[in-house]
């Protein structure tokens, strides 16, 4: 097979381990700090284990820790608003990261922003409106400006890490998770979280697979897989997550963040594709 065929398999499987977090966070009875740490703790390990097999190299550097320590708050935050808004919000809010990533361009870099980006940036903001007009409970209405923080968190992520490259990718993934950790340590001594059955399984499926093995596997596919392909095979996560959720706990988004959601996910990805198309003309 291909390499860009062999990076697009991996990054389809990458974003299927994405999208089981809403079911399993659902299925914890934890502070949300807490599962936060214990899934970066696993996922950490994971990553530590296939570094030292693989030979790759730690490397600490200002750039792989402050992408790592912006790589944690995503993490953290993401896993705190699944357990104040549904798993739909949380995920589909986090997706408007690229839409962040024009808004800060523009702020912090003085870049023009075009057109298309104008676009996306005012359909992505009424996307985001919406579902602040459904279940409108102060715990959802946190979740939700909680999720927006990870979309904005990983838009930083992304400004940093866009250069970065082989061993230091991985070890900024590496340091993130172990931040992660860290922040959620206090909350794991506090709330003395119970280490039911279903619980250990979940954290255990959360950190090795969810979270450790998804991110070695975009890692290797972002090597090979074009990233408009990346784009569009990642917005496979926001689609399946609600519906794990939905199928397996009975977890129902409203009518108003279904039509938000719509038209995030539709927005972005349009944005993408012809994104795209307007780089390879450019170039041409």
């Amino acid at each position: 097979m291909k390499k860009e065929n062999i990076g697009m398999i991996e990054m389809l499987l990458c974003a299927a381990l994405w999208s089981i977090a809403g079911i399993f966070m659902k299925l914890i009875p934890w502070n949300g700090f807490a599962m936060a740490g214990m899934r970066s703790l696993i996922a950490g390990l994971t990553f530590a284990v296939y570094m030292v097999i693989t030979r790759r190299r730690f490397i600490f550097t200002s750039k792989t820790i402050l992408s790592g320590i912006l790589t944690g708050c995503v993490y953290t935050c993401f896993a705190v608003s699944n357990k104040l808004t549904t798993a739909a919000n949380a995920i589909v809010l986090q997706f408007t990261s690229p839409v962040f990533i024009v808004i800060f361009s523009a702020l912090i870099f003085r870049q023009r922003i075009k057109r298309n980006d104008m676009y996306v940036v005012i359909a992505t903001l009424l996307g985001i409106a919406l579902f602040f007009f459904d279940q409108l409970k102060p715990g959802y209405i946190l979740g939700n400006f909680v999720a927006i923080a990870a979309g904005m968190f990983m838009a930083g992520m992304f400004m940093v890490v866009g250069n970065l490259e082989g061993d230091t990718r991985f070890s900024a993934i590496f340091i993130g998770q172990m931040f992660t950790f860290l922040v959620g340590l206090p909350f794991i001594i506090t709330t003395k979280p119970e280490f039911t059955t279903t619980a250990v399984l979940s954290i255990l499926i959360l950190g090795v697979f969810q979270l450790g093995i998804s991110y070695i596997l975009y890692v290797h596919a972002s090597k090979h897989c074009p990233p408009l392909a990346c784009c569009l095979l990642g917005a496979l996560e926001p689609l399946l997550n609600p519906v794990w959720v939905f199928l397996f706990d009975g977890e129902r988004p409203g009518i108003f963040a279904l039509v938000g959601a719509f038209i995030v996910v539709v927005s972005i990805t349009v944005w993408c594709i012809f994104g795209q198309k307007d780089d390879v003309k450019s170039e041409a």
